[in-house]
C-alpha cells in the first residue's frame, strides 16, 4: 500500500510574493508537487466543468467517436494511450478529451466541440474554465521565476508564454477493471512532458530513477489544484526542480479529473538557466525546441498502445 504524502500548500493570494516564491522553491526542490489554494477559480465553475465532463463521457461510444482525436485535440477512447512505454500494457484504462489553445494556433489546431443540441452549455463552460486556469498558470510561473532568482516576467521575455501551448485534458476512469492477470493502470507511471500542470492525481513517486519505486498517496483538498512540474521545467533548471513520476490506480469506482497543461510556445528554446549551472554542475541537457520535445513525447505515448 502506498504511503501518504503531505505536500506543501501554497496560497496564491498571499501579498508576500517573495515568501511565496521561497516556499515554491523548496516545494519544487523537495517534491515537484504542491497544492495551490486561493487561486481564484470559483468552486461553482469547477463543479460545472465536472458536470459537463460527466455528460460527455456518458454518451454512447459511437457518439463520442464522432469527435475522435485529430492532431492533439478531441476524444480518445480507453486504451488509446500508454503513458509508460516500458510496459507491455495494452494501454491505460481511461477516456480523455483534449481542448487546445483557443487562439493563436488556428492554422493547425482546430478544437472539436460536442453539438449544442447534445450539450448546449459545454463549449462555453470549457472555454471559461480554460481561460481562467491559464491565467492562474501564468501567475504561478511568475512566482516560479522568482523562485529561481529570476525576474518575475522571465518566461514572458524568453517567449514561453506569449502564445502558451496550453491543453485542457478531461479524464474519465471507469469503475470496472475487468478480469485479467495483467496489471492495469488508470494512468501508468509517467512524468508530465512540459512546463507546469494544474491537476488532480492519485499517487506520486519522488525518486523516479530508483528501483524499486516507492509510491506515495496524495490526498484530496477540496477546491485546491495539485501543481506538478514537467520535464521541460526540469531541463530548464538542470534538475534542481523535480519532474516527479505519478500514476493513477484503478479503485473500482468511477472517477473524473481534469488537468491543464501549461506549456511554452512551441518555438521557445528550452536551455539550462545560468542560475542553475556552474563549472561543478554543467548543463545536463542540450537546448531543445519546446515543440520538438512535446511532439516526441506525445507521439510515443499514443504509438505505444497501438
Amino acid at each position: 500500500m502506498a504511503e501518504s504524502l503531505e505536500l506543501p500548500v501554497i496560497d496564491l493570494s498571499s501579498p508576500d510574493r517573495i515568501s511565496t516564491a521561497n516556499f515554491i522553491r523548496q516545494a519544487c526542490i523537495d517534491y515537484g508537487f504542491f497544492y495551490l489554494i486561493n487561486h481564484g477559480v470559483e468552486e461553482q465553475l469547477l463543479q460545472n466543468v465536472f458536470d459537463e465532463s460527466r455528460k460527455f463521457f456518458s454518451l454512447p461510444l459511437e457518439e463520442k467517436m464522432k469527435l475522435g482525436r485529430k492532431g492533439d485535440v478531441g476524444f480518445a477512447p480507453i486504451y488509446a494511450e500508454n503513458l509508460d512505454s516500458s510496459t507491455s500494457s495494452k494501454g491505460d484504462l481511461k477516456e480523455t478529451f483534449h481542448i487546445g489553445p483557443l487562439e493563436g494556433y488556428e492554422s493547425h489546431i482546430k478544437n472539436q466541440w460536442p453539438s449544442k443540441e447534445l450539450l448546449p452549455s459545454w463549449r462555453f463552460i470549457m472555454e471559461e474554465y480554460y481561460q481562467k486556469v491559464v491565467s492562474v498558470g501564468k501567475r504561478l510561473t511568475s512566482l516560479i521565476a522568482m523562485a529561481l532568482n529570476l525576474e518575475d516576467d522571465f518566461f514572458e521575455k524568453v517567449g514561453a508564454l506569449d502564445k502558451p501551448y496550453a491543453f485542457l485534458r478531461l479524464l474519465h476512469y471507469p469503475g470496472e477493471v475487468g478480469d485479467s492477470d495483467e496489471v492495469i493502470y488508470g494512468a501508468s507511471a509517467h512524468s508530465d512532458y512540459g512546463m507546469v500542470t494544474l491537476l488532480a492525481t492519485d499517487a506520486v513517486c519522488r525518486e523516479k530513477h530508483k528501483q524499486p519505486r516507492i509510491w506515495e498517496d496524495v490526498r484530496h483538498i477540496k477546491g485546491a489544484f495539485i501543481i506538478n512540474l514537467g520535464d521541460m521545467m526540469e531541463r530548464w533548471t538542470n534538475c534542481l526542480f523535480r519532474s516527479t513520476l505519478h500514476r493513477v490506480m484503478p479503485t473500482g469506482k468511477e472517477r473524473y479529473s481534469m488537468a491543464l497543461f501549461l506549456d511554452p510556445n512551441p518555438d521557445c528554446i528550452v536551455e539550462c538557466l545560468k542560475s542553475c549551472c556552474s563549472d561543478s554542475s554543467p548543463p545536463r541537457f542540450p537546448p531543445i525546441r519546446s515543440g520538438d520535445h512535446l511532439r516526441e513525447r506525445i507521439n510515443a505515448a499514443y504509438s505505444a498502445s497501438s
